[in-house]
């Protein structure tokens, strides 16, 4: 599935990356540019915008909460996405698929203590951001399973 959110759910749309779902965001999607966009690219907008209907959207489902974690709960069970199915594949900046990466190819670009303590690290090829399963993993992890989702 994939989103289109309006720039009121920056956080929502983090968290949606953050489970592996493809998200539009910027601040360019409100309004009938966010119709536009979710029109062109066969999104489902996600608002908290009531006048949107108005606007004769595309499907979007309206955001009831202006708490993020009810926000993903919502989109979750609407949508009824898997949190842990796909969750750490993509970047929860530019939103692309991450790739795998060798440790020689990240040797000098995160810390020594970083370096010499994991084993697995992705990178984003667009913005070239390095990820690895570490303590803010395992929050973000704890974080899911605190609002319900199931065990990894």
């Amino acid at each position: 599935m994939k989103f289109a959110t309006d720039k009121m759910l920056g956080r929502l749309a983090k968290w949606l990356r953050v489970i592996g779902q493809d998200v539009a965001y910027g601040p360019h999607l409100s309004g009938y540019g966010l119709i536009r966009a979710a029109r062109r690219e066969g999104r489902l907008i996600l608002t908290r915008d009531r006048a949107l209907s108005r606007k004769n959207p595309p499907h979007y489902l309206l955001i009831e909460s202006d708490q993020f974690r009810e926000q993903l709960k919502q989109v979750v069970r609407a949508c009824h996405l898997d949190p842990f199915k796909e969750a750490f594949t993509r970047c929860v900046e530019c939103n692309r698929l991450l790739e795998p990466a060798t440790k020689a190819v990240v040797r000098d670009k995160v810390p020594p203590y970083v370096f010499s303590t994991q084993e697995r690290f992705s990178l984003c090829p667009t913005c070239r951001r390095i990820f690895w399963p570490a303590t803010h993993q395992q929050r973000m992890v704890e974080e899911l399973k605190g609002l319900g989702f199931g065990t990894r």
